[in-house]
C-alpha cells in the first residue's frame, strides 16, 4: 500500500509468537484512508461462539508499541450487523509496556453459533497517541451551565417538544 501523504507514520516492531512468521498475514490497512487494521485470527481449529457467549481468539502477533502510543481493538462493522459479532471491551486497550499476544474478547449477541476460522479478519486495531496527566486536586471543579447533567439529561430529539 502506498504512503498517505501528510499522516505521522510511527515504526511499530511486530513479530509472530508462534515461530511461524509469515504464515499469517499481519495486520493491515485494507484501504487507502482506513484508520484501523484488519486484524485476522490464529487458531488451530475453528472456534464456536455460542449465542451470548465470548472467547477469547488469538491473533498469533505481538506488538511493540512505543511510550505515548496504545492500540485500540474495535469491531469490525460487519461482523456486528451480518452476525451480532462485538468486541465486549470495545475498545481494548493493549498498552505500550505489554509484550504478550494480541488477544480478541470476541462475543456473540446474536441467537446462532459464530464459526471464527483461520485467517478470518475478526477486529480492527487503531493506533492512537495519548497523553498522561498530572491531578491538580481543588476543592471544587469550575462551575458550567451544564454541571451534573449526565446520562440522557438532553432528550433523545431535538425535534420533538
Amino acid at each position: 500500500m502506498k504512503e498517505v501523504a501528510l499522516l505521522e507514520q510511527v515504526k511499530v516492531r511486530i513479530s509472530h509468537v508462534d515461530g511461524k512468521t509469515g504464515e499469517l498475514q499481519l495486520p493491515e490497512y485494507a484501504t487507502e484512508g482506513a484508520a484501523g487494521m484488519d486484524v485476522c485470527a490464529n487458531v488451530e481449529s475453528d472456534i464456536q461462539i455460542a449465542p451470548l457467549e465470548t472467547k477469547l481468539i488469538p491473533t498469533g502477533f505481538a506488538i511493540e508499541l512505543p511510550i505515548g502510543f496504545e492500540a485500540q481493538i474495535r469491531p469490525r462493522s460487519g461482523l456486528a450487523l451480518k452476525h451480532q459479532i462485538g468486541i465486549l471491551n470495545s475498545p481494548g486497550t493493549i498498552d505500550s509496556d505489554y509484550r504478550g499476544e494480541v488477544k480478541i474478547l470476541m462475543t456473540n449477541f446474536g441467537k446462532e453459533t459464530y464459526t471464527v476460522k483461520r485467517g478470518d479478519r475478526i477486529a480492527q486495531m487503531v493506533i492512537h497517541r495519548y497523553t498522561r496527566v498530572e491531578w491538580e486536586k481543588v476543592d471544587q471543579v469550575n462551575v458550567t451551565s451544564r454541571g451534573a447533567g449526565g446520562f440522557g439529561h438532553t432528550g433523545i430529539s431535538s425535534m420533538r417538544k
